[in-house]
């Protein structure tokens, strides 16, 4: 008896014809039964945003008609998206849920803001083991296939072992040829962030408007970082979680006074 293969949702904050989830669908036909649920547009930044004032659509769509997965294109976010899929198109829940290959990077402070990751963190949150991809290239012209043999090692390393509740895997990889990437290294998110300026304009009708840009600063210096692996060649691996309690933190609130 032919083993069944595993149930596999991708989705992306790219829009589902971005090059990298295109990308990332090619790898997942090897592996297992893919479904495709992703916004029908860029949704880049949107972080953990869902749609709640607002009417959400999500219609069957055929990219490639000469590939087996099965495409649903969502007017909504990238947590809408993996909502949709298992709450409505899908008959099981997957056994995995992957998100990208985003244009550009999610590593350090970036995981918060990222669309990628917070569909890979909604899969988690309802169960599902599930991975975020990002290529450190925001060109729609990127090359993604260097990046393919280390999305496949790690999916099914995945399939194999599973992840602990609550904990989804964040993967940046370097924009390099495969013979200069190094490997893989199992990091902590670097202690990095971004300092905004806002650019201040005028339109033709006199109303000011601005556009947001600033400068990443990355104060960490340790070796054991996702940025220190990414400017050594190293595809990054970041285990994350959605529990945001400051843990170590909580005997020292027990000690304020707080109570009559």
């Amino acid at each position: 008896m032919t083993p069944k293969k595993p149930l596999i949702l991708v989705t992306n904050d790219d829009g589902i014809t971005a090059p990298g989830i295109r990308a990332l669908i090619n790898v997942m036909n090897e592996i297992g039964e893919v479904y495709v649920v992703a916004p029908d547009s860029p949704q880049s930044g949107m972080g953990h945003a869902i749609t709640v004032n607002n009417t959400l659509y999500c219609d069957p769509i055929v990219i490639d008609k000469n590939a087996p997965q099965k495409e649903f294109s969502c007017s909504g976010t990238p947590a809408d998206c993996v909502k949709m899929a298992s709450r409505q198109i899908l008959d099981r829940m997957p056994d995995l849920c992957v998100s990208g290959i985003n244009h550009g990077s999610n590593s350090a402070i970036n995981v918060i803001y990222s669309g990628t990751m917070s569909a890979a963190v909604e899969a988690g949150i309802e169960g599902i083991p599930a991975i975020g991809f990002s290529l450190l290239d925001y060109s729609m012209n990127a090359n993604f296939e260097p990046s393919k043999k280390y999305v496949k090692t790690i999916v099914e390393n995945v399939l194999q072992n599973g992840l602990p509740k609550g904990v989804v895997l964040n993967v940046n990889i370097p924009s390099l040829e495969a013979e200069k990437i190094k490997g893989i290294k199992i990091c902590r998110q670097a202690n990095a962030h971004w300092v905004e300026e806002f650019d201040k304009r005028i339109n033709p009708m006199g109303r000011k408007y601005y556009w947001l840009s600033g400068k990443f600063i990355n104060e960490d210096k340790g070796e054991d970082t996702d940025e220190w692996a990414l400017q050594n060649g190293y595809v990054s691996i970041v285990p994350t979680q959605f529990d945001l309690t400051a843990h170590h933190y909580i005997q020292e609130l027990n000690n304020w006074t707080l109570h009559d």
